[in-house]
């Protein structure tokens, strides 16, 4: 074998492509198709205007990237690694898009498949999966975010009924949702509920003048009265235990999806490098160049072997909660640390919507927040070493 022929890919510096199955390695290439194809040529005039092109769900539903994870009820049952490899496709495009798969599989339609009862599952599940209705996941509200379990929404029975009432913040889906799994105080403790958005007394309102996850919509909900037929509590399970392993399941996704925009703002870092030139030589020949190229070339694909070591113990069925928030933690902030050295690398440039940085970075900012503060997974990893909780 030549030594051209073992010259590591600048794209593929380990080679980790290699790594995935036959699945798996078509998933990447398929959404990664569909990423230049159908959002890369328009997300910065999206993220612009504040716009989330709905018509793309269709798209999503018809490649089966909703609910991919799942079996049955229409879903593909797909592997992890392949949901992962989707996440991080799609968020290599945009953070907002990855949001929207990772909320409709992972935050509205698992608690439905995981704990929801047979006529739930028919009723929202196949819809879900096809795109054809758009679910959200009403957890945080305005006073409570990462100690959910102080939340103030109230669910009271009243007779074969529950009657809902309180609000929601920070609802990814929220204003364009069909159904919502709302989750309340109740004498039984917490529970979950699956709320159609057409019940009177149910509003969302978007939440405008964001500055990070601008193609995507986040929305207010407010519950004034929401009266529920008693089917429509989730009755497979009680307690925080139910909101905990959704937010687990949508945390894997994102463990992924931060790789992707790690991986974007290196590439446009080298490409850019490579293509201008100052001082009568190529950017990229400089020392200080390839010292932060380097530095952010290990740190994508470090982030990249993380996430599918990850994937595979989801598969064999050994990936434990703080597993998860070893990978959201650390796989976020190197994206994190890639995107802001990227943002300097390219000047001026840098700041305008004609690259993608700016765009991930603000975009980052976000995900470093949702899905558990980095803080948060800070402390579950502290616990989880020591043996001794220090949340309060």
């Amino acid at each position: 074998m030549t030594d051209t022929a073992l010259k590591p890919d600048p794209l593929d510096f380990l080679a980790l492509e290699d790594l995935l199955g036959d699945e798996e390695r078509m998933v990447a290439h398929t959404v990664r198709a569909l990423v230049a194809e159908k959002i890369t040529p328009d997300i910065g005039q999206w993220f612009d205007s504040g716009e989330f092109p709905r018509e793309l769900i269709a798209e999503f539903g018809k490649l089966g990237m909703l609910g991919m994870h799942l079996t049955g009820y229409g879903c593909a049952g797909m592997s992890a690694v392949s949901y992962g490899t989707a996440c991080l496709e799609l968020e290599a495009g945009d953070s907002g898009f990855r949001s929207f798969v990772s909320v409709q599989g992972s935050l509205a339609m698992f608690p439905i498949w995981k704990f929801g009862s047979e006529e739930q599952k028919q009723e929202w599940l196949p819809r879900m999966a096809a795109g054809e209705a758009i679910g959200c996941f009403g957890l945080t509200e305005p006073d409570s975010g990462s100690d959910p379990s102080s939340m103030r929404t109230i669910a009271r029975r009243d007779g074969d009924d529950w009657v809902l009432n309180g609000t929601k913040m920070w609802i990814t889906n929220g204003s364009i949702a069909d159904v919502a799994v709302v989750w309340a105080q109740t004498d039984d403790g917490i529970r979950g509920f699956v709320v159609d958005t057409t019940t009177p007394g149910f509003t969302a309102r978007a939440i405008e003048r964001k500055m990070s996850l601008r193609a995507s919509v986040t929305a207010e909900l407010v519950l004034d009265n929401v009266r529920l037929p008693g089917s429509a509590i989730l009755p497979g399970v009680r307690g925080m235990k139910g909101p905990l392993s959704c937010l687990n399941e949508a945390r894997f996704g994102i463990l992924f999806g931060a790789v992707g925009a790690a991986r974007s703002c290196y590439e446009t870092a080298l490409d850019y490098t490579l293509n201008r030139s100052q001082f009568d030589r190529q950017l990229a020949g400089f020392q200080l160049t390839q010292h932060k190229l380097a530095d952010m070339l290990i740190r994508v694909n470090r982030a990249h072997l993380l996430a599918l070591h990850l994937g595979k113990k989801k598969d064999a069925g050994t990936l434990a909660p703080a597993h998860i928030s070893f990978g959201k933690k650390d796989n976020v902030a190197q994206a994190l640390a890639v995107a802001r050295e990227a943002r300097g690398m390219l000047g001026a440039s840098g700041i305008t919507l004609e690259y993608p940085v700016i765009r991930h970075m603000n975009n980052l900012e976000s995900v470093y927040t949702y899905e558990g503060t980095n803080e948060v997974h800070t402390l579950v990893l502290g616990q989880s070493i020591t043996g001794l909780g220090a949340f309060r």
